[in-house]
C-alpha cells in the first residue's frame, strides 16, 4: 500500500492500458505551445459514442436537483509521490478511496477543490466554460497549502477526459450540468504537523439542476450575519480551501431555519463591509453602477465573479470592485450573487436588524441579474457569440 493510499478493490481488475487523448490546447493560459508530450494521456474505457448519449443514464431530467443522486459512473485520480511527483491519471469507477486513519487530510485538513460545469450547447457539442481559470486558481490554493501543484495542462485535460467518459450524464440543453468537483488532498500518512508525503488529485461529477430549490430564476431572501465571520484579513478566505466551508453551516443552517436561503458575512474589522454569502460572491446595483467587493484576500476570486465584471462592462455598466457598506446595499435598486453552482441569483430581498429591504416583486428576478444570467448563460451554451473565449469545447 503506497503512502496509506489505494483505491478500491476494483481496480486492479480494470484495463489500466493508456489511450491516446483528443486533448486540446488551452488557449487563455498560452498552452498552445505546450509540447504533445505534457497533455497526459487517460484511460478511455468505457466512453460513449455520440449516439449512445444519456442512455444508460436512466436519469429523470425534469427532476434533477443538486445532489448526488445521479453521480457519474467514472472519476479521475492521480496520485503523487516525492519521488516521482505527479503520475498521468487514470479513469476509474466512481467508489471509496481507501486512506489511512493518519493521512493529513483526516487530521489536519491539506484539501483544497474546484468546482465546475459541462453543458450540452447550442450547437449539439459539450462544452466546459473557462477550465483555464479554475486550473489557475487550483494552482495559487495548492501553494497556499503548501501542497504540490497540478500543472496546469494536465487539470484540464482530467477535467476534459472526465466529462467525455461521462456523457451520459450530460442533461439535455436547459435542464442542468453536468457538476465537476476537482479535489487535491494530503492523503499521505503523518503525525506531527506537517505536509504530507503524499497526494491524491480526483475528480467527480454528477449531473445537477438548480443550487437553490426555488429554480434557477426565482429570488432568494438573505439575511447579514453578525456574530461570526467567513474569513478574516490575512487569513484563507481568498483559498477555496475545504476547512473554508464547514464553518458557515452554523449560520446557514438557522437562516435557513427562519426561512432564508443564505446569509451574507460582513468584514471582521469594522462589521460594516459586505464580503460574501456562504458559498458565493455578492452585487449591487444603483442604476447603471454595479459594485462587488474587492479581492482583498477575505474573498474568494470566483471565476463566474471575474466573467460577471468583463460582461457587465463590455454592455456598458460601470463596474467598481470596491467596499460596500451594508448601510449603502440596504439602500440598493437591485443585488445578486454569482457563483458556479448559483450561476447568477437575483436576491429578493436582505434582512439587516430586523429591517427587510425587498428589491424586487415575489418570484421575479431583478432585471439586471435577469439580464447578467441570460447575457452569460448564452455564451456558456453557444446561443451566444462567444466573443471573450470562454467555451472550451469537450466533444
Amino acid at each position: 500500500m503506497s503512502l496509506g493510499f489505494r483505491l478500491w478493490d476494483i481496480l486492479p481488475k480494470m484495463n489500466r492500458s493508456l489511450a491516446p487523448s483528443k486533448a486540446q490546447c488551452l488557449r487563455r493560459c498560452g498552452a498552445a505551445n505546450i509540447a504533445r508530450t505534457r497533455l497526459h494521456t487517460i484511460a478511455a474505457a468505457a466512453a460513449p459514442v455520440a449516439g449512445e448519449r444519456r442512455a444508460k443514464a436512466n436519469i429523470d431530467w425534469d427532476t434533477l436537483g443538486f445532489g448526488l443522486k445521479d453521480v457519474a459512473a467514472t472519476m479521475y485520480v492521480a496520485e503523487w509521490t516525492p519521488e516521482k511527483g505527479w503520475d498521468s491519471g487514470k479513469l476509474v469507477p466512481y467508489g471509496p478511496l481507501n486512506m489511512m486513519p493518519s493521512a493529513q487530510v483526516l487530521n489536519y485538513g491539506q484539501a483544497i477543490f474546484e468546482g465546475m460545469k459541462a453543458q450540452e450547447s447550442a450547437k449539439g457539442r459539450v462544452v466546459l466554460f473557462r477550465p483555464d481559470q479554475n486550473a489557475a486558481r487550483f494552482k495559487a490554493g495548492a501553494a497556499r497549502m503548501s501542497m504540490p501543484a497540478v500543472p496546469e495542462d494536465q487539470f484540464v485535460e482530467a477535467v476534459r477526459a472526465t466529462v467525455e467518459n461521462n456523457l451520459d450524464y450530460v442533461p439535455p440543453m436547459g435542464k442542468g450540468s453536468l457538476y465537476l468537483r476537482p479535489l487535491l488532498m494530503g492523503t499521505g500518512p503523518i503525525l506531527g504537523l506537517g505536509p504530507a508525503p503524499g497526494y491524491t488529485f480526483a475528480i467527480f461529477a454528477a449531473a445537477v439542476g438548480a443550487y437553490f430549490k426555488g429554480g434557477q430564476l426565482s429570488p432568494i431572501d438573505l439575511i447579514v450575519e453578525e456574530r461570526f465571520h467567513r474569513a478574516a484579513p490575512g487569513g484563507m478566505g481568498g483559498t477555496k480551501a475545504a476547512g473554508n466551508y464547514s464553518p458557515v453551516l452554523v449560520t446557514q443552517l438557522e437562516a435557513k431555519k427562519n426561512g432564508f436561503a443564505d446569509v451574507v458575512y460582513l468584514d471582521a474589522k469594522t462589521d460594516t463591509y459586505l464580503e460574501e454569502v456562504s458559498s458565493c460572491n455578492i452585487f449591487v446595483v444603483k442604476g447603471k453602477t454595479i459594485k462587488t467587493p474587492p479581492l482583498s484576500g477575505t474573498i474568494l476570486p470566483g471565476v463566474t465573479r471575474r466573467s460577471i465584471i468583463e460582461l457587465a462592462r463590455s454592455r456598458g455598466y460601470d463596474v467598481q470592485e470596491a467596499a460596500v457598506s451594508v448601510h449603502e446595499a440596504m439602500e440598493a435598486d437591485e443585488i445578486f450573487t454569482t457563483g458556479t453552482a448559483v450561476v447568477v441569483s437575483s436576491v429578493g430581498s436582505l434582512t439587516y436588524r430586523g429591517n427587510k429591504k425587498a428589491y424586487t416583486a415575489p418570484g421575479q428576478a431583478g432585471p439586471v441579474a435577469l439580464e447578467m444570467y441570460s447575457a452569460l448563460t448564452d455564451i456558456q451554451t453557444e446561443k451566444a457569440d462567444d466573443k471573450f473565449s470562454w467555451v472550451y469545447p469537450v466533444k
